[in-house]
């Protein structure tokens, strides 16, 4: 099983500095991949309950790094880790513009871009791109289109109900071919029947071992009667501390389910050198 680490973005690692030398330090340690969010705002008086337990967004948001253009740096400074978002908020942009930046990191990084989408939790946050709350399963879905249709060939085009693109060369296209794999986020059905239908693989959370089981044996179900090979499905799990129970038992659980974990430290870890120590003792208990 691979293991990940999420990069500092936010909070008091809200610096580039940070990223810049966690980046570096963790691939020295032998990280598989490093991972950034996406969060635009942090709402006063917000209208929607935070995905967790408590339902209270983390003050820590209240400063959040732009993921894109992070990784971007993160490219130049590393040559072997995977990049991936988890997730990026792609309904927040036009996908064009969207495809040929990813096209730009793909580039940059060598081919390195696992493309981690997903579609938000906070109308707050779409009140201030613009975009519209409602229909964001069908936009994601025209989102998707968009994307492979600047990825397949040199001359693009597509006509939808939120976006036409007319008949255009666009011959700048990623380094993995067909496309970066484009893994989804979600927790209903409707999220993991897309997933089934068009995407490389679900981005899986911290969830309880038979929920998180049957979530991923029911998208691979799915994806065969799609005609698709479930075989070829990824399930990158991001755990966000706290867990239940002792960190590298719960990564140890999950081994043989998801193909990959990657932990996020920044709400528990008070430092860059804490950061790393707790990251440095995680690879070191788990390998």
């Amino acid at each position: 099983m691979k293991l990940g680490l999420a990069l500092p973005q936010y909070g008091v690692f809200a610096d580039p500095a940070a990223a810049l030398r966690v980046a570096v330090e963790a691939e020295g340690m032998g990280f598989d991949s490093l991972w950034v969010g996406d969060r635009l705002l942090l709402p006063v008086a917000p209208r929607d309950r935070y995905v967790s337990r408590d339902g209270v967004i983390p003050s820590a948001y209240e400063s959040f790094l732009d993921p894109l253009t992070l990784l971007a740096a993160v490219a130049v400074a590393t040559s072997r880790v995977r990049l991936g978002t988890s997730t990026v908020n792609a309904l927040w942009q036009p996908p064009a513009l969207l495809a040929r930046t990813v096209t730009t990191l793909d580039q940059v990084s060598g081919g390195r871009i696992d493309l981690g989408i997903g579609a938000g939790w906070s109308r707050d946050e779409y009140q201030a791109v613009g975009v519209p709350w409602e229909g964001r399963g069908a936009r994601l879905d025209e989102t998707l289109d968009v994307l492979d249709a600047f990825w397949a060939g040199d001359v693009v085009a597509h006509e939808g109900p939120l976006w036409t693109v007319p008949e255009s060369l666009v011959k700048a296209k990623p380094v993995q071919r067909p496309r970066p794999p484009v893994l989804l986020a979600g927790l209903v059905p409707a999220a993991f029947t897309r997933i089934a239908r068009r995407a490389d693989g679900w981005l899986a959370v911290g969830l309880p071992l038979p929920m998180l089981q049957a979530t991923i044996a029911s998208i691979r179900q799915q994806a065969a009667e799609f005609g698709r090979d479930p075989d070829g499905l990824r399930f990158p799990l991001r755990i966000n501390l706290p867990v239940p129970g002792e960190l590298v038992d719960y990564v140890r659980s999950v081994e043989g389910v998801v193909d990959e974990v990657f932990v996020d430290f920044q709400l528990t870890a008070r430092s860059v050198d804490e950061y790393l120590e707790r990251a440095r003792t995680l690879i070191t208990a788990v390998r």
